[in-house]
């Protein structure tokens, strides 16, 4: 006969001091902490031959537990409580915008163990993710540049030497370029965050306009678009992203700004024109 929790095996004429109680801890009134051999429950009749595995003897020991061979009421009896936990929630999003990062989700405990009750299993888990939010080429290269910029009263003059540019000869001689044809001005609203002094000693509208915080218009039209860039202007910024701007008339006068908004319509303040256009 085999004996786990005594680490022997034969057969043998039982002859054991456990009481006889059906294999029962509680009946037995037994509760015994650690490893103890003697804390056992017989469930044969003392002097009777164990022929049937149903008849081998139960423990009460808390060592029973990593053994296996508890009693069925042990547990109950003793006042033994496992950890329980709640299910796993959710995974989290990938904790990198972009390129290998991990994942994690967790779970709570429900109930601690007590008295040598089975300990709680690993509460948070993670694996491996890959971040698909990159900035493309063309983002880190608007992100770099800086905005050249003129007060929006210079518009007028751009307009007005525009019949004697050679280059709208040119036009009338080559074809047409389909993507400058689609392309439309556009405004951009920025909220200045830097202005250097150099700007506060201008005489005209810059440094009445250019100061931290103000909300500034600037526009983007055709002549200041760059085919290079997909027809856009050099350095309208991107969205919620600080970059940097300097006034065309004086290159001491530059600071930063974060681009707030892109308007289809132009300018952006109602009834009246937009504060600088770009360059």
């Amino acid at each position: 006969m085999v004996f786990p929790h005594l680490g022997i095996a034969f057969f043998v004429v039982v002859c054991l001091t456990g009481v006889s109680a059906q294999g029962s801890c509680r009946k037995a009134k037994l509760c015994c902490s650690g490893r103890d051999s003697s804390c056992v429950v017989q469930k044969a009749p003392v002097n009777a031959i164990i022929e049937d595995l149903s008849d081998k003897p139960c423990y009460c020991d808390h060592a029973c537990l990593k053994v296996g061979d508890c009693c069925h009421d042990f547990k109950e009896a003793c006042g033994v409580t496992d950890c329980e936990v709640s299910e796993w929630g959710r995974w989290s999003s990938c904790n990198v915008d972009c390129g290998t990062g991990f994942m994690s989700r967790e779970r709570d405990i429900i109930q601690h163990p007590q008295n040598g009750g089975r300990h709680c299993p690993e509460l948070i888990q993670k694996r491996g993710c890959l971040g698909t939010r990159c900035e493309t080429k063309s983002v880190i290269k608007a992100h770099r540049e800086m905005a050249l910029i003129l007060p929006s009263m210079y518009s007028q003059i751009r307009t007005a030497n525009s019949t004697n540019d050679i280059r709208k000869n040119l036009r009338l001689r080559y074809p047409k370029d389909p993507a400058k044809e689609s392309s439309k001005e556009y405004c951009i609203v920025f909220e200045v965050t830097k202005v250097r002094k150099a700007c506060h000693h201008m005489e005209d509208d810059v440094s009445k306009v250019m100061t931290k915080g103000s909300q500034i218009c600037v526009t983007c039209e055709h002549a200041a678009m760059r085919k290079h860039l997909g027809y856009r202007c050099n350095g309208h910024g991107i969205h919620n992203k600080p970059t940097r701007w300097a006034t065309l008339s004086n290159p001491q006068c530059h600071g930063r700004w974060i681009r707030k908004e892109k308007l289809d319509q132009c300018p952006c303040h109602e009834g009246g024109k937009p504060d600088f256009i770009f360059v």
